[in-house]
């Protein structure tokens, strides 16, 4: 028992809080945790070999050098230099390690989401447009490039600084230390400000970037220049463009400068802290305080001074992940949209597959809440090899019927069989296997004759390619080009005519050898000469195979083994071509309506 299909955003997942956010970006670094581990070593190391230096500069300055012991004094000088040594060879393994692993996460970020893309119904595509998929893959993923291959480590290496730092001016002077960190509460409360700000600035950004793409893949495609050209809206569109251009502009600057004079300040005040502390130190001489020798104070400010760069750092470093958290929204978005077509937890495999499809009372609807069936009891069964034709006009369902099979979409009611076993219950492999489709639209690749046609079969030997040319009656027009099989077919096959298209599609198919095969309306958009061409391929595709037609031109079904004849997602009529002839109702309507339409009007 199946359940009935749903809408493919009807189970939407609300937004995460901020914290499981948090918490899903960090279980994406977790098949890297060993590697981490050795950054944090680093970061570690690091760290505490960069405040030895401050300790050292102490006795430099408190002991060798009023004392004159040049042993001692070459030794911390020497010392200094080592620090300075490792603190740069570990930096560069830390960048090292952490960019490998950063890169690795985009890798399986762009792998998950293209998959999960794969496995959306087609429902979501015709809803979305283009340049909004390819902008979430291109533009969010790459946006987070900075996130997860520099910023959390950057946010590990300046928190470990900082607390060391911290720890290392707590053991100098622990007066001196609470006078440095008395505003680091304010400066927290201000990046966090400024870090929501910019989240909101890069949601919208991000949204315009988008559009921005969707308005590119349409518009200066092979079809989208036709287009505009022949409607004299290139210049319309250009400026169409600029406007969504300036709109990026204006959020790109808003991005930037959001909470800018508020992150100077800090560093502002940061930068004053050595006065305040030469002040503090000064003023509690002069009033009888505790003394603080030189080399104490030299070394507090080295190290406060160094306490600076990390500080700023990681306020800065957590305001870019709050906006990056806008762009991992996104991308999380497309990943929890809801998968309607599954394989089953036991799926059938049929290693021989006769081919014969039935359709079981089968109801379909694109909606949930749609109240009228796109199809409705539908009750039809194609033995194996046959031939049904499905006519009907426009908008009866007959296109929808047909994705059906291959389960572009699943019913909503009843059940659609191969061989007695439900479409729902086959592996995706058997059932990619078991059908063909070749529809009106052929998409071809922007690549070879010979790669499009290897599509269909990747191990498909050069003699197999040709044999699948001649089959489809193309063979001889490829030979004729002058880089033949390798000849380039053009974004989405422009170089070809629509009927050599076609043909490029049944070789296509005739390499896949499917045992049942969707023809949806494959020579409605041709000529009747070309028709004629294709149909002698179509005809030649169709041999020893269960075929299903969905026809607009009757005259390509007449040699069907059954027509359906289907009006409002119902089947009106039903029987060979001679018998609806006979019953004069809606086929026989149909016929003599499409023998209209061929009928050539002679002007007298």
């Amino acid at each position: 028992m199946h359940p009935e299909a749903t809408p493919w955003n009807a189970h939407a997942k609300e937004p995460e809080p901020p914290r499981a956010e948090v918490r899903r970006i960090l279980r994406l670094f977790r098949p890297y945790r060993g590697r981490l581990a050795i950054v944090g070593l680093l970061v570690g190391a690091a760290s505490a070999v960069s405040v030895a230096s401050p300790f050292m500069l102490r006795e430099i300055l408190d002991t060798a050098i009023p004392q004159g012991r040049t042993g001692l004094l070459s030794l911390l000088a020497l010392g200094m230099i080592l620090t300075a040594v490792m603190t740069s060879v570990f930096g560069v393994l830390q960048t090292l390690i952490s960019t490998t692993v950063g890169q690795r996460v985009m890798h399986d970020l762009r792998t998950a989401v293209y998959a999960q893309l794969q496995r959306m119904p087609l429902a979501f595509f015709t809803r979305t447009r283009t340049g909004e998929v390819q902008s979430r893959i291109a533009n969010d993923i790459g946006g987070m490039q900075a996130t997860v291959t520099s910023t959390a480590t950057s946010l590990v290496s300046n928190l470990t600084a900082v607390v060391a730092t911290v720890v290392a001016m707590l053991a100098l002077d622990w007066r001196l230390t609470v006078v440095s960190l008395l505003l680091l509460p304010l400066f927290v409360w201000i990046s966090r400000r400024v870090g929501n700000e910019r989240k909101r600035i890069t949601t919208q950004r991000q949204k315009q970037m988008a559009v921005m793409a969707a308005t590119v893949t349409e518009s200066l495609s092979v079809s989208g220049i036709l287009l505009g050209r022949t409607m004299g809206r290139a210049d319309s569109l250009t400026r169409s463009f600029a406007e969504e251009s300036e709109r990026l502009v204006d959020l790109e600057v808003r991005s930037s400068m959001a909470g800018r004079w508020r992150m100077s300040t800090i560093g502002i005040v940061m930068a004053a802290m050595p006065a305040l502390i030469y002040w503090a130190a000064g003023f509690a001489l002069q009033s009888g305080g505790p003394t603080i020798s030189i080399g104490t104070l030299v070394a507090f400010v080295s190290l406060q001074q160094g306490l600076f760069r990390p500080a700023v750092s990681l306020l800065s470093t957590g305001v870019q992940m709050q906006a990056s958290l806008a762009l991992f929204q996104r991308i999380f978005e497309y990943l929890d949209l809801p998968v309607e077509i599954t394989e089953p937890e036991k799926p059938v495999r049929l290693d021989t597959i006769r081919g014969e499809v039935r359709f079981e009372d089968i109801d379909f609807a694109y909606e949930a809440t749609q109240a009228e069936l796109t199809i409705d009891g539908v009750d039809v069964t194609v033995p194996a090899g046959g031939r049904l034709a499905v006519v009907g006009p426009t908008g009866s369902g007959k296109s929808t019927l047909s994705y059906l099979v291959p389960r572009l979409y699943d019913v909503t009611g009843g059940r659609v069989t191969i061989d007695g076993v439900d479409v729902r219950d086959l592996d995706f492999d058997t059932l990619a296997r078991a059908v063909g489709v070749v529809s009106q639209e052929t998409y071809l690749f922007h690549a070879s004759v010979a790669e499009n046609l290897r599509f269909a079969k990747p191990d498909a030997t050069d003699a197999e390619i040709e044999a699948a040319a001649r089959a489809a009656q193309i063979h001889d027009h490829i030979a004729s080009l002058p880089d033949g099989y390798d000849t380039l077919v053009g974004e989405r096959g422009y170089r070809f005519s629509g009927g050599e298209k076609q043909r490029l599609a049944i070789a296509r198919t005739i390499l896949r050898d499917p045992p049942v095969l969707i023809l949806d309306e494959a020579t409605s958009a041709l000529d009747t000469r070309t028709e004629y061409a294709v149909q002698e391929a179509i005809d030649a595709l169709s041999a020893g195979r269960t075929t299903i037609t969905i026809a607009h031109r009757l005259s390509t079904v007449r040699d069907a083994d059954e027509i359906v004849v289907l009006e409002a997602g119902r089947v009106a009529e039903r029987g060979s071509h001679d018998k609806l002839l006979a019953l004069d109702g809606r086929y026989a309507a149909l016929v003599r309506r499409d023998a209209q339409l061929t009928v050539p009007v002679i002007a007298p």
